[in-house]
């Protein structure tokens, strides 16, 4: 997390110019948002970056006040100069007293934490009872492409190659983490975002400029010049669109569960049902294994 926070620091400056998927996943979280009746005195934004999750949940009406955590002190920094009080933290231990915030959203940053699942248990344990953990984060397939074409170029060229996009969790994986952390209602579900580049050196230059380089370029010794030119020619015949431009896919994983309260619907107790299925849809009812068509024998 270390690595990150300084290509995030050198990132800020300029992050404005680069932050559409962000800005994108904002917009999308305050449509989430909108889904639910409740009303949310305190927020945090975590991972907040420039700030723009805490600005589109709080264009909602619906979260009184928020406040932000950045791993890299110049975003939070400059989240500050903005309008969000933010302040450092270590990406380990959640800087928030337990039952102090009625909502925990999260926008492409958890997929730099490298305890998820604790951090998760943090998540709730910081959330009153009924509070909202909403969030979203890269997960895997996401520069598939761009993975499949730098590993070919490398073995091509060297005869090996170190794997160059960072490991990330699945649709499966997530929703067992908010199980795991136990959240109320748990949901997880994925969407595809494709953006389209004229080259790879054009993908590469938005990763720089969002500070993700480091985890979309992990393991091994730097790439040379020779091989990134052999993955962009791979990339251009076998990841491009009729008018020439390359497709670039980020999957985003999205996330949200509740703080367990006394107030929210519990399943029944399983064999609790006062009536069957069957009657409810006017059908006959048959034992587990009893062919349709075939009457149950009489006494069975």
């Amino acid at each position: 997390m270390a690595r990150r926070a300084r290509f995030a620091d050198r990132a800020a400056p300029q992050f404005g110019e680069y932050d559409f998927l962000k800005r994108a996943v904002s917009r999308q979280m305050a449509e989430r948002l909108g889904d639910t009746s409740h009303q949310f005195e305190a927020g945090l934004d975590l991972g907040c970056h420039l700030g723009s999750v805490a600005k589109a949940l709080g264009a909602t009406g619906k979260v009184g006040a928020f406040t932000g955590l950045d791993l890299s002190p110049a975003m939070a920094k400059a989240a500050s100069a903005a309008g969000l009080k933010a302040r450092v933290w270590d990406g380990e231990t959640l800087p928030v007293a337990a039952q102090s915030m009625d909502l925990v959203a999260s926008g492409l940053s958890l997929h730099w934490i490298n305890d998820l699942p604790g951090i998760l248990i943090q998540i709730n344990r910081a959330l009153r009872p009924d509070g909202l953990f909403l969030g979203a984060l890269f997960g895997a397939g996401t520069l598939s492409e761009l993975r499949e074409c730098l590993l070919r170029a490398e073995t091509e060229l060297t005869g090996g190659a170190a794997p160059r996009v960072s490991p990330l969790p699945g649709l499966q994986d997530a929703a067992g983490l908010l199980q795991r952390a136990g959240f109320a209602l748990p949901v997880a579900d994925t969407e595809t975002l494709t953006v389209r580049y004229d080259t790879m050196f054009n993908l590469l230059q938005d990763l720089r400029g969002m500070g993700e380089q480091a985890a979309f370029a992990a393991g091994g010794h730097p790439l040379s010049r020779r091989i990134l030119e052999r993955a962009a020619a791979h990339y251009a015949a076998d990841f491009s669109d009729p008018d020439g431009r390359i497709r670039a896919s980020f999957v985003v994983v999205w996330l949200s569960g509740w703080a367990p309260a006394d107030s929210q619907p519990r399943p029944k107790r399983p064999g609790s049902a006062t009536a069957s299925l069957a009657e409810a849809v006017g059908s006959t009812e048959r034992s587990a294994g009893e062919k349709p068509g075939r009457p149950k024998p009489p006494g069975r």
